[in-house]
């Protein structure tokens, strides 16, 4: 028993060693403020971009194998449920009376349809276990491969593929507190449909009360997402284990977390806006093929694409998240 307090006492103080933040105490700005030079928003992204194509051999093969993978193991998305939305949305312009959708309005409803709600359809059990699999694999193996390039190492896809996969159940574990630590957020979105249909939101106090119980929600996710989002990172370092890698990650943001997060939220404004100028462009495109050639209906463009944008997404996301960790790695340790 008393070594067992000896240990927590050891581990409490090591705690607030690193951390100079005290409950219901103010804490002043000498004891937090941490400093972090940065690229700037666009100048960071090039040099993600630059990176990604500069190893786009690897990436391209990584990209594929992916995207054979999720058609065999998950299916690509439905093209008769993308079929169902397109003649939604035809027959609700035609019973417009005054003016009509254009082409581009009717291809703007659909990207923002399919970007909220998908085009697949209910996948199994094993469906969505592949697809948690393979969303691993492909991070772990992006961050593998820019880790050794980045070394100077000589490596192949197949060395990638290989040896990535050696932490997978630590990176699983770090991305299941990720998801537990997105539940208050996800509390506050379904409190929100919930006070929308029963009209608690037409005003007075419960309006001001829900919007402060919902914005607490959301903050509390932010600000544990914010951390975790290296832990994912730090968690493939061999040896490394969960609860070590979120502790060193919660470290490493410590008095930067409102900076990191406005990296994060650029990261997925850039990644929507990537969705957005391929997909619509595309969805214009197949909706004019299918105009002159009433055929073309069958063929799955869409679910195609998405596919496409997904794994480039991932990888994309995934060497982003760790180049960003580099740079804050470098500028902490110079």
């Amino acid at each position: 028993m008393q070594a067992s307090f000896k240990k927590f006492r050891a581990w409490q103080k090591d705690f607030l060693s690193r951390r100079p933040h005290r409950t219901l105490r103010l804490t002043r700005r000498r004891d937090y403020a941490r400093t972090l030079e940065l690229p700037g928003y666009i100048s960071f992204t090039h040099y993600v971009n630059k990176t990604v194509w500069s190893y786009r051999k690897l990436f391209f093969g990584l990209a594929g194998i992916y995207l054979v993978l999720y058609a065999v193991l998950v299916g690509i998305g439905s093209q008769e449920t993308y079929t169902t939305l397109t003649d939604t949305l035809q027959e609700t312009n035609n019973n417009i009376v005054d003016g009509d959708f254009s082409q581009l309005t009717q291809a703007g409803v659909l990207f923002l349809t399919i970007a909220t709600v998908g085009i697949s359809s209910n996948p199994t059990e094993s469906q969505q276990i592949y697809a948690v699999l393979l969303a691993l694999l492909i991070w772990l193996t992006t961050v593998w491969l820019l880790r050794n390039k980045m070394a100077g190492h000589k490596v192949k896809l197949r060395d990638g593929l290989y040896n990535a996969g050696s932490p997978l159940v630590s990176t699983f574990l770090v991305g299941l507190v990720l998801i537990v630590q997105c539940i208050p957020i996800l509390l506050a979105v379904i409190g929100y449909a919930a006070a929308t249909n029963s009209g608690l939101l037409s005003g007075g106090v419960e309006a001001m009360l829900f919007w402060i119980a919902a914005s607490l929600l959301a903050l509390l996710s932010v600000f544990w997402v914010t951390s975790t989002m290296f832990g994912m990172v730090i968690v493939t370092l061999p040896g490394m284990y969960p609860m070590k890698a979120l502790r060193n990650a919660g470290d490493l943001v410590l008095g930067r977390r409102v900076r990191i997060l406005l990296r994060w939220l650029w990261m997925i404004l850039i990644a929507a806006l990537l969705w957005a100028v391929i997909l619509i462009p595309v969805i214009l495109l197949d909706l004019w093929l299918k105009d002159i050639w009433p055929a073309f209906i069958n063929v799955p463009v869409i679910p195609i694409v998405l596919a496409i944008l997904g794994a480039v997404s991932a990888i994309w996301i995934s060497s982003y998240v760790y180049l960003l960790y580099r740079k804050v790695v470098d500028e902490r340790t110079s």
